[in-house]
């Protein structure tokens, strides 16, 4: 038997609100997915997903506890926090975690038990890991004379936020 210490019992808790809050967003007719952002053991945002809900398919649970976070915090930056997830963040919600500078990421479904309910995330994981010349949806670049001029802007404006 495994012994779990005080850290493994709070981030069971965790992942247990973070499912049940899943859960119950189904019965009002949200996506199976919940989300937490905790710092210091203390919880700051949650969400659940909201994509059928607000007709935005970025409103995936890690999103919303994201921008939720970041609203209450009046930061975009995250670091010292942490995102717990009802499921394995998918492709977007991994990069939004990223881009949060979240410490860390906890789940417990993954993204196969995902599949099984009829989500994309491990469709997504496997184009991913694909030639972009192999997706179903074009991906490409094309050159313009004044394509990076906004870089220069950014470069050149010393008011700049770096993030």
């Amino acid at each position: 038997m495994t012994q779990t210490t005080p850290h493994d019992t709070a981030e069971t808790s965790w992942l247990s609100f973070a499912v049940r809050l899943a859960r119950e967003n189904v019965a009002a007719g949200g996506g199976p997915f919940g989300a937490l952002i905790v710092r210091d053991g203390q919880l700051v945002a949650t969400g659940t997903n909201r994509v059928t809900l607000d007709n935005d398919p970025t409103a995936h649970a890690e999103v919303v506890a994201i921008r939720d976070a970041c609203r209450k915090l009046a930061t975009f930056d995250l670091t010292g926090c942490e995102l717990v997830s009802s499921c394995e963040p998918c492709p977007l919600c991994l990069s939004a975690s990223l881009w949060a500078r979240l410490d860390r990421v906890v789940y417990t479904a993954d993204r196969f038990d995902a599949a099984k309910a009829g989500f994309d995330d491990l469709a997504f994981y496997d184009l991913l890991d694909r030639p972009r010349a192999d997706w179903p949806m074009p991906v490409r670049a094309m050159a313009v004379p004044e394509g990076t001029s906004p870089f220069e802007a950014w470069l050149a404006n010393a008011d700049r936020v770096a993030y």
